[in-house]
């Protein structure tokens, strides 16, 4: 049995958390490769109408990992930079600024992310299960669960990485649909 599945888990449960785990983890590594090995020029590119570019996308993103699984699912605080920026005042301020930031410091912002929340919803998984619930309500009161959060998560993945391979065709021509086997992040 997985470390990250609740001792008294059934097989099934066990067999759901880790197939929900892998496909989150699969639209990681894809989104990964689709905005991989830019320089700033690259990361501050747009395209059509859209001021959306791919440096923005990836910090906007890890917001996502910290706002979703690490403060909504885990209950825990944002840490740095999210807890120091005045999202009221600048309600854009992951987009605007990833656009400017240095490639280098986008991506490690995002790794780091990403690892936070590997080991957060482990630990989730572990303590409350898939049906266990999350730390927040939805203004109507209901308690999404953790299955939810994950499904969620992975919906944010798979709606950016096609923001992100729209991005990066037109910036360098990168097309595919999933990452090749010898890519890492």
């Amino acid at each position: 049995m997985s470390e990250s599945t609740p001792v008294s888990a059934s097989p099934a449960a066990v067999a759901e958390a880790e197939s929900l785990r892998s496909v989150l983890e699969r639209n990681r590594r894809t989104f990964a490769w689709k905005t991989s090995g830019l320089d700033q020029k690259d990361l501050s590119a747009t395209t059509a109408a859209s001021s959306m570019t791919l440096g923005g996308l990836v910090k906007h993103v890890a917001l996502v990992e910290t706002d979703w699984l690490v403060v909504k699912l885990a209950g825990r605080g944002y840490g740095a930079p999210w807890e120091a920026v005045d999202f009221d005042a600048d309600p854009d301020w992951e987009w605007r600024t990833g656009a400017l930031d240095s490639p280098e410091d986008v991506y490690s912002l995002w790794r780091d992310a990403v690892e936070r929340s590997r080991e957060i919803v482990a630990e989730v998984i572990k303590e409350r299960g898939l049906d266990g619930p999350a730390s927040f309500s939805w203004q109507d009161g209901r308690i999404p669960t953790v299955r939810d959060m994950l499904l969620d998560m992975i919906e944010e993945y798979a709606r950016h990485t096609g923001h992100a391979d729209i991005l990066r065709e037109a910036v360098d021509g990168r097309v595919g649909e999933g990452a090749p086997k010898d890519f890492t992040f």
